[in-house]
C-alpha cells in the first residue's frame, strides 16, 4: 500500500516537472497570451497610424490635383485673399474691464476695410 502511495506520488511529480515548460517555458501559454496582448496593442497602434496616413495621403493628392485645396491653405493659414474680394477686418469694440480694478478700459480702434487691388 505504501509502494503504491510512493509511484503515485513520484509519476504525479514527474507530470509536474512535464508540465512546467508548457506552462512557464519561453513558449509557453503564459508567454504566449502575453505576446498575444503586445501583438494586439501593436495592430490598435498601427490602425491609428494609418489612419493618420490615409488623411495625409487624401491632403497630398488634393494639393496635387487641384487648386481648391491650395486655395483653402492660403485663405486659412496665410490669410490670403482673391483680386476681386474685399478685406474687412472686424474688431471688437466692446469696453473691455481690467481685473485689478475692475475698471473699463478704452475699446480697441476699428480698421476701415481694406479693398483688394483688381
Amino acid at each position: 500500500m505504501k509502494s503504491i502511495r510512493l509511484l503515485t506520488l513520484a509519476l504525479a511529480g514527474v507530470v509536474v516537472l512535464l508540465q512546467n515548460p508548457l506552462w512557464f517555458g519561453r513558449g509557453g501559454w503564459l508567454r504566449v497570451n502575453e505576446l498575444e496582448a503586445q501583438v494586439a496593442a501593436q495592430r490598435k497602434v498601427n490602425d491609428g497610424l494609418q489612419t493618420r496616413n490615409d488623411a495625409l495621403l487624401a491632403e497630398v493628392r488634393d494639393l496635387k490635383q487641384g487648386y481648391d485645396a491650395i486655395e483653402e491653405r492660403a485663405r486659412a493659414e496665410l490669410g490670403m485673399i482673391r483680386g476681386d474680394e474685399v478685406f474687412f477686418q472686424v474688431l471688437d469694440t466692446a469696453p473691455r474691464i481690467t481685473a485689478a480694478t475692475g475698471a473699463s478700459a478704452p475699446a480697441p480702434a476699428v480698421a476701415a476695410p481694406a479693398a483688394a487691388a483688381r
